[in-house]
């Protein structure tokens, strides 16, 4: 059989061509998953996408990310150390970032563990809890805090605008009753 004869055209690609800028971009957000946790499966690339785009979402367009899921554990002693609560959280947020630094640069963790145990009581998905820790992980890191009611309050607005931009649904929360509510006053 005579070889086939070669032609101009290049070979067809499976997946369609990336921009130049799509590719730059992806460069300019480094995102680095460690899932040390065994509670429920994580999809790293999903997980990844998500940050990307939360990055993108909040206003950022430099990030280097190191995201660590653990359980319940793991958070606990992060916790402790860093916070003295012996008591496990959803996320801790380390900033990493130099003074007058350009993106968004730091380390979170968060604990798969609890994102299940909330997501089951709330009756959502836990990957969705999951994202939803990791969203407010980088709304820390661009320098949103929840330290009072009304900095909460805007916190809590500006993490559902960003999930909605990431084609999230946003968390299903339960208002907390208030002190004249409380034992049926």
């Amino acid at each position: 059989m005579p070889p086939r004869p070669k032609t101009s055209r290049p070979p067809r690609r499976l997946t369609p061509p990336r921009s130049a800028t799509a590719a730059r971009a992806d460069r300019a957000i480094l995102v680095e998953i460690d899932n040390r946790q065994k509670t429920f499966a994580v999809d790293g690339r999903w997980l990844r996408g998500i940050v990307r785009q939360a990055v993108v979402a909040i206003g950022s367009r430099h990030a280097e990310i190191g995201l660590a899921i653990v359980d319940d554990a793991g958070i606990a002693a992060l916790h402790d150390l860093w916070m003295g609560l012996p008591d496990p959280t959803d996320v801790i947020t380390f900033d990493l970032s130099s003074p007058g630094g350009d993106g968004l640069h730091g380390d979170i963790a968060v604990s798969a563990e609890t994102a299940h145990r909330v997501a089951r009581t709330l009756g959502w998905q836990p990957r969705y809890e999951l994202a939803y820790y990791v969203v407010h992980g980088l709304l820390h890191l661009a320098g949103e805090d929840d330290l009072d009611p009304t900095a909460r309050r805007m916190m809590r607005v500006r993490e559902r605008a960003v999930m909605a931009a990431i084609g999230l649904p946003a968390p299903p929360r339960r208002r907390r009753p208030s002190p004249t509510t409380r034992g049926g006053r």
